[in-house]
C-alpha cells in the first residue's frame, strides 16, 4: 500500500477587480519519515490587494513549513504553532500599517483598509487519517466513497449568521492577538474525495450540486467545473476550489491507531457465535480483568484470528486505549517484513468497536507446558533459547524493549516456531508518558537495577529470559519468588543448575547463571552476545559469574553483623574493666 492522490485546483477572479483567494498543496519528500499531503485554501479580506497578501503568505508559509516541523509533533500541534506564528506576524504588520496611516493623517477608514486578514482551511492526509484546521468561512467537505451524492461538511463558518452581516468574520488570521483554530480528525479511506472551497463557490452552489460536480472526471476537471458553475450561477465573488481524490494510503501510523481507539466504543463481552465486523467469535481465550482475548474466524478468508480488546472496567481509560493502540501499531511495524518470532498484527478496516486483530497460532505457552509437567530435554531448551534470543535481538535492533519476558509470553506454535507474545507494555520511544512511567513486568523476572530505580533497557529483557531458562531447566526461580514489597530480594546467588538437574551441561549452567548474575557487569550486554554463546555451546563456553560478596547481596546484613561484633567487643571490654583483677 502506498500514498497516492489526484489533486486539482481552480481559481477565478469573477466580477471582482482582484482575486484575493489563494490555494495550494504540498506533498512530503520521498525520504521524509512522515509522508503525506497538506492542502490549504484562503480567502483574503481587505482592499487594495492586502487580502491577497494575507492569503498568499498564510498558505505558502503553512505549506513550506509543515513537513519541516519535528516528527515528534502531533499533526494538530504542528498546524496550531504554524498558524499562530502567521497570525502573530499579520497582527504586527497590520498594527504597524495602522500606525503609519495615523502618522500620515489618514482617515480611520483608510487605516482599516490597510489591515490584511484572511480565512484559512487546511487539510492534512497522513497515514490513514485526515486532520482539518479551520478559521473563517472557507470550507472543507468530504465526499465519502461508496455513498454517491453524500457530501459531509467538516467545518463550521466563523461569521455572523445574519444575511446583512454574513461577510463579517468572527474569526480570521490576523484579526486578534490570539487566533482560535477549529480542529477535526478522522479516518481516511481510499476512494474518498475532499473539497476545499471559498464562499464564492459554496455560497452559490448547493451541497448536492457540489457533490455532483466534485465527482466528475479527474480532480482538475472537477475543480474547473465547480468554479465555472459558481460563476455561471451569478457568483459575485472570487471563486476557488481544490479537489483531492484519495487513491492509495500508507500503512497505519501510531497516530492513526491512537485516533481510531480513542473514537471507537467498547466491544463488550461477546458470546460464541456472535459476529463483529465480519469476525465470528469462536472462543473466549482469556479474561484478565484488563484485557479480553477471543479466538474468531474471518468470514471472508475463513482464517482463525485473535481479537484483543479492553475489559469494560478499563475501556473508558484513555491511557489503556493508548497502550492498546501502541501494541497494535508495534505488532504491525515489527512484522511488516515477516520477521520470525512474533505474532503478526492485522490492519483493522472500518471497525465499529474497540479491538485489535492478530494472527492465530495453535499451540501452548511455556507456562502451560510447565504447569502440565511436560518433560523437556536440554537440547529442546537450547533450541528454544536460540530462537527466542534471536527474536529479542531483532526486537532490540528496532529500538523496542519488551519489558515482560516470562513463560506466559513465550509460545510454541503448532508449526514448531517459538514466538514472543504480548507487546502491551513494550517501549518503542513512541509510547505515551504514562506507559513509559509504568513499572511494568513480573516481579520475579525483573532485574535488580529496576528495583533500585533504573530505567528498563534491552539488558532487562535478557535478564528476564535468563530467569525463564533457569526456571525451565530446574523448576525453580533463581532468586525465589519475589514480591514487590520485598526489601532484600537477592540475598543469595542462584544455585548451580547442574546440582539440581545433573543432565544440564556445565557450559549451559555457566551461561544461564551469567544471564541472571546479581551484578549487571557480569551479564550479557546484548542479545547477539547471548545468542553467540548459545550457538557455540561447549566449543567456547562462557565463565560462570564469581560469587557475589555479602556487601553486594545484602549490605544491611553486613552492617548488622558489624554492629553485633562491635557490641560484643564493647561488652567484653566493660566486663574486663569491672570484674577481672588488674
Amino acid at each position: 500500500m502506498s500514498f497516492e492522490v489526484d489533486i486539482g485546483h481552480a481559481s477565478r477572479r469573477g466580477p471582482r477587480r482582484i482575486n484575493e483567494d489563494f490555494a495550494g498543496s504540498q506533498r512530503s519528500g520521498v525520504h521524509d519519515s512522515a509522508r503525506g499531503l497538506i492542502a490549504a485554501i484562503a480567502d483574503g479580506v481587505s482592499s487594495g490587494g492586502r487580502g491577497l497578501e494575507a492569503a498568499q503568505t498564510t498558505v505558502m508559509g503553512l505549506l513550506a513549513d509543515f513537513f519541516a516541523t519535528p516528527a515528534t509533533w502531533e499533526t494538530t500541534v504542528a498546524l496550531d504553532r504554524l498558524i499562530a506564528a502567521q497570525n502573530t506576524w499579520l497582527v504586527g504588520l497590520n498594527r504597524q500599517r495602522q500606525r503609519d496611516a495615523a502618522s500620515a493623517g489618514a482617515e480611520n477608514s483608510e487605516a482599516s483598509e490597510a489591515a490584511a486578514l484572511t480565512t484559512l482551511s487546511a487539510l492534512v492526509l497522513q497515514g490513514q487519517s485526515y486532520s482539518v484546521a479551520h478559521v473563517g468561512d472557507t470550507r472543507v467537505w468530504r465526499l465519502t466513497a461508496g455513498h454517491a451524492g453524500e457530501m459531509q461538511l467538516l467545518t463550521q463558518d466563523h461569521a455572523y449568521p445574519h444575511t446583512d452581516l454574513r461577510s463579517r468574520l468572527t474569526r480570521a488570521v490576523g484579526l486578534d492577538d490570539v487566533v482560535r483554530v477549529d480542529y477535526l480528525q478522522g479516518e481516511a479511506r481510499i476512494g474518498d474525495s475532499y473539497l476545499l472551497t471559498t464562499d464564492g463557490v459554496h455560497a452559490v452552489l448547493k451541497p448536492r450540486q457540489l457533490a455532483a460536480l466534485a465527482a466528475q472526471g479527474t480532480a482538475q476537471q472537477a475543480s474547473d467545473a465547480l468554479v465555472d458553475a459558481a460563476l455561471a450561477a451569478g457568483g459575485s465573488d472570487n471563486a476557488s476550489a481544490l479537489v483531492i481524490r484519495v487513491l492509495g494510503l500508507d500503512a497505519a501510523r501510531l497516530e492513526d491507531e491512537t485516533l481510531r481507539t480513542r473514537l471507537l466504543p467498547p466491544l463488550g463481552r461477546k458470546r460464541v457465535g456472535e459476529v463483529i465486523d465480519g469476525y465470528t467469535i469462536t472462543a473466549l481465550v482469556a479474561d484478565t480483568g484488563v484485557h479480553r482475548l477471543y479466538q474468531a474466524r474471518d468470514n471472508s478468508s475463513h482464517e482463525l484470528v485473535a481479537l484483543k480488546t479492553l475489559h469494560e472496567s478499563r475501556a473508558a481509560d484513555p491511557e489503556e486505549r493508548a497502550m492498546l493502540a501502541h501494541e497494535s501499531w508495534l505488532a504491525l511495524r515489527i512484522t511488516e517484513r515477516d520477521e520470525p518470532g512474533f505474532v503478526r498484527g492485522r490492519e483493522v478496516v472500518e471497525a465499529t468497536a474497540l479491538y485489535t486483530v492478530f494472527d492465530w497460532h495453535g499451540g501452548q505457552t511455556l507456562e502451560q507446558m510447565l504447569s502440565k509437567g511436560r518433560a523437556t530435554s536440554v537440547a529442546e531448551v537450547v533450541a528454544a533459547a536460540v530462537a527466542i534470543t534471536g527474536a529479542l535481538g531483532r526486537l532490540h535492533r528496532q529500538g523496542v524493549i519488551h519489558r515482560d519476558i516470562k513463560p506466559g509470553n513465550l509460545h510454541l506454535g503448532d508449526d514448531g516456531q517459538w514466538r514472543v507474545l504480548d507487546l502491551g507494555v513494550a517501549l518503542s520511544g513512541r509510547e505515551g508518558q504514562a506507559a513509559r512511567e509504568l513499572h511494568a513486568g513480573t516481579p520475579s523476572y525483573i532485574n535488580p537495577e529496576q528495583w533500585e530505580g533504573a530505567a528498563p533497557d534491552a539488558a532487562a529483557d535478557l535478564f528476564a529470559l535468563g530467569v525463564t531458562l533457569y526456571q525451565w531447566l530446574t523448576g525453580r526461580l533463581p532468586y525465589g519468588e519475589i514480591e514487590p514489597y520485598q526489601s532484600a530480594r537477592y540475598r543469595r546467588d542462584p544455585q548451580a543448575l547442574s546440582r539440581v538437574r545433573p543432565d544440564v551441561p556445565i557450559w549451559l549452567d555457566h551461561l544461564v547463571r551469567k544471564a541472571v548474575a546479581r551484578d549487571a557487569r557480569q551479564r550479557f550486554e546484548t542479545a547477539e552476545e547471548m545468542l553467540l554463546a548459545l550457538e557455540r555451546g561447549a566449543s567456547r563456553p562462557v565463565n560462570a559469574p564469581p560469587p557475589t560478596p555479602l556487601v553486594g547481596r545484602d549490605a544491611a546484613t553486613l552492617w548488622r553483623l558489624a554492629l553485633g561484633l562491635s557490641l560484643l567487643v564493647n561488652a567484653l571490654l566493660v566486663f574486663w574493666l569491672l570484674f577481672l583483677p588488674r
